[in-house]
Protein backbone atom coordinates (compact mmCIF):
# COMPACT_ATOMS: atom_id res chain seq x y z
CA UNK A 1 0.00 0.00 0.00
CA UNK A 2 2.78 2.15 0.81
CA UNK A 3 4.47 1.33 -2.32
CA UNK A 4 1.73 2.22 -4.20
CA UNK A 5 1.54 5.39 -2.40
CA UNK A 6 4.93 6.52 -3.71
CA UNK A 7 4.68 6.06 -6.67
CA UNK A 8 1.77 7.89 -7.39
CA UNK A 9 3.93 10.80 -5.66
CA UNK A 10 6.44 10.29 -8.27
CA UNK A 11 4.06 9.96 -11.02
CA UNK A 12 2.30 13.26 -10.13
CA UNK A 13 6.19 14.87 -9.58
CA UNK A 14 6.89 13.94 -12.55
CA UNK A 15 3.66 15.49 -14.22
CA UNK A 16 4.56 18.65 -12.51
CA UNK A 17 7.63 19.28 -13.69
CA UNK A 18 6.86 18.77 -17.29
CA UNK A 19 3.74 21.37 -16.90
CA UNK A 20 6.94 23.30 -15.68
CA UNK A 21 8.80 23.07 -18.00
CA UNK A 22 6.21 23.54 -20.68
CA UNK A 23 5.12 26.81 -19.32
CA UNK A 24 8.32 27.81 -18.96
CA UNK A 25 8.87 27.71 -22.84
CA UNK A 26 5.81 28.73 -23.62
CA UNK A 27 5.97 32.16 -21.47
CA UNK A 28 10.07 32.34 -23.11
CA UNK A 29 8.54 32.84 -26.71
CA UNK A 30 6.17 35.27 -26.20
CA UNK A 31 8.80 37.70 -25.67
CA UNK A 32 10.65 37.43 -29.17
CA UNK A 33 9.24 39.91 -31.72
CA UNK A 34 8.96 38.53 -35.51
CA UNK A 35 11.10 40.20 -38.36
CA UNK A 36 9.13 43.25 -39.50
CA UNK A 37 7.65 42.52 -42.90
CA UNK A 38 9.29 45.20 -45.67
CA UNK A 39 6.80 46.61 -48.61
CA UNK A 40 9.21 47.20 -51.14
CA UNK A 41 8.96 50.47 -53.36
CA UNK A 42 5.78 51.89 -50.41
CA UNK A 43 7.71 54.74 -48.59
CA UNK A 44 9.62 56.11 -51.83
CA UNK A 45 7.29 55.59 -53.90
CA UNK A 46 5.20 57.84 -51.99
CA UNK A 47 8.05 60.54 -51.59
CA UNK A 48 9.09 60.72 -55.37
CA UNK A 49 5.41 60.32 -57.01
CA UNK A 50 4.88 63.99 -58.76
CA UNK A 51 1.60 66.02 -57.63
CA UNK A 52 -1.18 64.69 -59.75
CA UNK A 53 -2.76 67.39 -62.26
CA UNK A 54 0.34 69.47 -62.16
CA UNK A 55 1.16 70.79 -65.79
CA UNK A 56 4.27 71.92 -67.23
CA UNK A 57 3.68 75.55 -68.79
CA UNK A 58 4.93 75.31 -71.86
CA UNK A 59 8.72 76.86 -72.68
CA UNK A 60 8.94 76.52 -76.52
CA UNK A 61 6.89 78.20 -79.74
CA UNK A 62 7.15 77.81 -83.05
CA UNK A 63 7.03 80.59 -85.16
CA UNK A 64 6.98 80.91 -89.06
CA UNK A 65 9.61 82.94 -90.78
CA UNK A 66 9.29 83.95 -94.61
CA UNK A 67 10.08 86.79 -97.32
CA UNK A 68 13.59 88.37 -97.22
CA UNK A 69 15.49 85.96 -95.00
CA UNK A 70 18.38 83.28 -95.71
CA UNK A 71 17.02 80.49 -94.30
CA UNK A 72 12.68 81.01 -94.43
CA UNK A 73 10.72 78.38 -92.64
CA UNK A 74 9.68 76.63 -89.30
CA UNK A 75 11.44 78.00 -86.76
CA UNK A 76 11.03 76.57 -82.92
CA UNK A 77 11.66 79.54 -80.32
CA UNK A 78 11.76 79.84 -76.46
CA UNK A 79 8.27 81.40 -75.23
CA UNK A 80 9.51 84.76 -74.51
CA UNK A 81 11.77 84.80 -77.53
CA UNK A 82 11.90 88.31 -80.01
CA UNK A 83 11.13 88.73 -83.35
CA UNK A 84 15.04 89.66 -83.95
CA UNK A 85 15.98 86.17 -82.44
CA UNK A 86 13.52 84.68 -84.82
CA UNK A 87 14.74 86.26 -87.96
CA UNK A 88 18.17 85.57 -86.79
CA UNK A 89 17.36 81.56 -86.27
CA UNK A 90 16.47 82.19 -89.74
CA UNK A 91 19.37 83.04 -91.42
CA UNK A 92 19.34 86.47 -90.82
CA UNK A 93 17.53 89.15 -93.39
CA UNK A 94 18.59 89.39 -96.75
CA UNK A 95 20.74 92.54 -97.90
CA UNK A 96 17.78 94.15 -99.34
CA UNK A 97 15.35 93.23 -96.77
CA UNK A 98 13.56 96.04 -94.93
CA UNK A 99 13.79 96.11 -91.32
CA UNK A 100 11.46 99.24 -90.91
CA UNK A 101 8.30 97.37 -91.52
CA UNK A 102 9.14 94.47 -88.91
CA UNK A 103 9.13 95.26 -85.33
CA UNK A 104 12.08 93.51 -84.23
CA UNK A 105 11.58 93.83 -80.43
CA UNK A 106 7.96 92.51 -80.80
CA UNK A 107 8.15 88.83 -78.54
CA UNK A 108 7.10 86.28 -80.04
CA UNK A 109 3.49 83.85 -80.34
CA UNK A 110 2.91 80.65 -80.86
CA UNK A 111 1.99 79.73 -84.35
CA UNK A 112 2.63 83.67 -85.63
CA UNK A 113 3.83 84.06 -89.23
CA UNK A 114 7.12 86.65 -89.53
CA UNK A 115 6.98 88.08 -93.21
CA UNK A 116 10.21 90.56 -94.06
CA UNK A 117 9.54 92.06 -96.94
CA UNK A 118 11.80 93.46 -99.70
CA UNK A 119 13.08 97.18 -99.44
CA UNK A 120 10.95 98.72 -102.05
CA UNK A 121 7.94 97.21 -101.45
CA UNK A 122 4.73 99.15 -101.62
CA UNK A 123 1.55 98.39 -99.22
CA UNK A 124 0.59 98.69 -95.80
CA UNK A 125 3.08 98.05 -93.19
CA UNK A 126 2.51 94.33 -91.55
CA UNK A 127 1.44 93.94 -87.62
CA UNK A 128 3.97 93.71 -84.65
CA UNK A 129 6.50 91.66 -85.49
CA UNK A 130 4.59 90.12 -88.87
CA UNK A 131 1.86 90.26 -90.75
CA UNK A 132 -1.37 87.71 -89.02
CA UNK A 133 -3.22 84.94 -90.92
CA UNK A 134 -4.74 87.22 -93.35
CA UNK A 135 -1.96 89.95 -93.66
CA UNK A 136 -2.96 93.37 -94.84
CA UNK A 137 -5.53 95.28 -96.27
CA UNK A 138 -4.85 95.95 -99.99
CA UNK A 139 -5.68 99.20 -100.84
CA UNK A 140 -8.04 99.33 -104.10
CA UNK A 141 -6.58 100.28 -107.51
CA UNK A 142 -3.44 99.68 -105.93
CA UNK A 143 -0.45 96.33 -107.14
CA UNK A 144 -0.45 94.20 -104.53
CA UNK A 145 3.58 93.60 -103.56
CA UNK A 146 4.61 89.41 -103.72
CA UNK A 147 7.25 90.59 -100.88
CA UNK A 148 3.96 90.60 -98.25
CA UNK A 149 1.31 89.39 -99.79
CA UNK A 150 -0.55 86.81 -98.31
CA UNK A 151 -2.65 84.00 -99.89
CA UNK A 152 -5.70 85.25 -99.70
CA UNK A 153 -4.70 88.61 -101.24
CA UNK A 154 -3.12 86.43 -104.21
CA UNK A 155 -6.65 84.49 -104.76
CA UNK A 156 -8.54 88.10 -105.02
CA UNK A 157 -6.18 88.75 -108.33
CA UNK A 158 -7.95 87.76 -111.72
CA UNK A 159 -6.10 85.15 -112.94
CA UNK A 160 -4.49 83.30 -109.66
CA UNK A 161 -6.35 80.72 -107.70
CA UNK A 162 -5.68 79.33 -104.47
CA UNK A 163 -3.89 76.64 -105.61
CA UNK A 164 -1.35 79.24 -107.82
CA UNK A 165 -1.57 81.70 -104.55
CA UNK A 166 -0.25 78.86 -102.45
CA UNK A 167 2.68 77.96 -105.14
CA UNK A 168 3.84 81.93 -105.24
CA UNK A 169 3.93 81.90 -101.28
CA UNK A 170 5.94 78.72 -101.60
CA UNK A 171 8.75 80.01 -104.13
CA UNK A 172 8.73 82.85 -102.28
CA UNK A 173 9.57 81.29 -99.11
CA UNK A 174 12.25 78.96 -100.75
CA UNK A 175 13.86 81.91 -103.01
CA UNK A 176 13.58 84.68 -100.31
CA UNK A 177 11.29 87.10 -102.26
CA UNK A 178 11.00 87.84 -105.63
CA UNK A 179 13.72 90.36 -107.36
CA UNK A 180 11.17 91.01 -110.05
CA UNK A 181 8.14 89.62 -111.90
CA UNK A 182 10.00 88.38 -114.28
CA UNK A 183 10.62 85.43 -111.64
CA UNK A 184 6.90 84.41 -111.64
CA UNK A 185 7.43 82.73 -114.73
CA UNK A 186 9.42 79.70 -112.35
CA UNK A 187 6.26 79.04 -110.81
CA UNK A 188 4.74 76.15 -111.71
CA UNK A 189 1.36 76.89 -113.69
CA UNK A 190 2.07 80.65 -114.78
CA UNK A 191 3.64 80.77 -118.53
CA UNK A 192 3.94 83.66 -120.47
CA UNK A 193 0.60 84.46 -121.61
CA UNK A 194 -0.61 84.40 -117.47
CA UNK A 195 2.49 86.55 -116.55
CA UNK A 196 1.59 89.16 -118.87
CA UNK A 197 -1.75 89.49 -117.59
CA UNK A 198 -0.64 89.73 -113.92
CA UNK A 199 1.79 92.52 -114.46
CA UNK A 200 -1.10 95.18 -114.01
CA UNK A 201 -1.55 93.58 -110.34
CA UNK A 202 1.25 92.82 -108.85
CA UNK A 203 4.91 94.53 -108.13
CA UNK A 204 7.70 92.85 -107.05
Amino acid sequence: MAGETRSTILIWAVAAALAVFAATRLLGGEGAQPAPVRIEGTSDAAGSAPAAGRSKPATEVYVHVAGAVRAPGLIRLPADARVAAALDRAGGPLPRADLTLVNLAAKVQDGQQIVVPRAGAAGAAPAAGGSGAGGPAAVPGAKVPLSTATIEQLDQIDGIGPTLAQRIVEYRDAHGGFGSLNELASVDGIGEKRLATLRDALQP
